[in-house]
């Protein structure tokens, strides 16, 4: 029997994204959610809430900045485009264990008078990420997903400026109802890479900018650090809660010795809420879980 939009199951959607992805601002909160396999639900949903973050102003920086946003609840269930609990992107191809799809991220801009470390140099520009990803599925049952992804992006600003390219790889765990309690869980763990334009783009000194204890640096190809993810939410009938811990990693990472680096190690955290206003009248069948 089909539930009434006033009974929509519980439904979650992953941070940040991203993701890294993955917009650490709680855009990466965009549209987790929970469902059970086969059954069907509207084809889309929408909801307005608000979030709240601290993140550094990028992976490295000393100190965290906190922004206060407008969160967003979108969950559309389209044979190609989709928005949920894995975020906005097209479905190009799947199977029972594949699936190869078109992948976004955004970023934050980075406002360099904020940040001892990078006084006199200019600002950084918001950016965004587009590129493919796979996801192959390792294990798939009513209460535990965990799949593989491995997503290469293109990055550039919002002028269309390109600054080069990202891969972040990350093995993710989803229990969509945990011990019968609605909450679903999430956690992710995996390795971030970048070419050397993308690098440069946040962590060279150009001689200009050298000043004491600022030496000219460029910045190299290769590994970005790790990152873990954990997240939690809820879908009630009518709003939607949700937050997320990440912590990253930089030991070892190319730019390391940037002196743009002020640490190699940091966390972000963020918890929003939404009201869920708006449901189609048309049901599609789900297979998140």
């Amino acid at each position: 029997m089909m539930r009434k939009q006033s009974a929509l199951p519980r439904r979650l959607r992953r941070i940040w994204l991203a993701h890294r992805g993955r917009i650490p601002l709680l855009a990466g909160v965009l549209a987790w959610a929970s469902t059970a396999h086969g059954e069907l639900r509207p084809l889309w949903e929408l909801g307005v809430g608000m979030g709240v973050t601290s993140i550094p102003a990028y992976r490295g920086a000393r100190g965290e900045v906190v922004y206060f946003l407008p969160l967003p609840y979108l969950v559309y269930r389209g044979r190609f485009l989709r928005s949920d609990r894995q975020g906005i992107r097209g479905v190009f191809y799947q199977n029972d264990r594949f699936q190869l799809n078109l992948s976004a991220y955004a970023g934050p801009p980075v406002q360099s008078g904020q940040i001892p470390a990078r006084t006199g140099m200019p600002n950084l520009s918001p950016s965004f990420e587009i590129g493919p990803s796979l996801q192959y599925v390792l294990i798939d049952t009513p209460g535990t997903m965990l799949d593989l992804r491995w997503p290469l992006r293109a990055a550039f600003t919002l002028s269309f400026k390109p600054i080069g390219w990202v891969s972040t790889p990350n093995l993710n765990l989803t229990l969509p109802d945990y011990r019968g309690s609605g909450w679903m869980l999430g956690a992710s763990i995996g390795p971030n890479f970048a070419d050397s334009r993308y690098h440069a783009y946040f962590y060279d000194v150009a001689p200009a900018y050298v000043r004491p204890g600022r030496p000219a640096y460029a910045a190299g190809a290769g590994y970005s650090g790790s990152s873990v993810y954990l997240t939690v939410s809820r879908r009630f009938a009518h709003y939607w809660v949700g937050g997320f811990l990440r912590y990253d990693n930089l030991a070892g990472a190319s730019f390391v010795n940037s002196p743009l680096v002020e640490t190699q190690q940091y966390f972000a955290v963020g918890v929003g809420m939404s009201w869920i206003f708006a449901t189609s009248s048309r049901l599609v069948e789900s297979e998140e879980p």
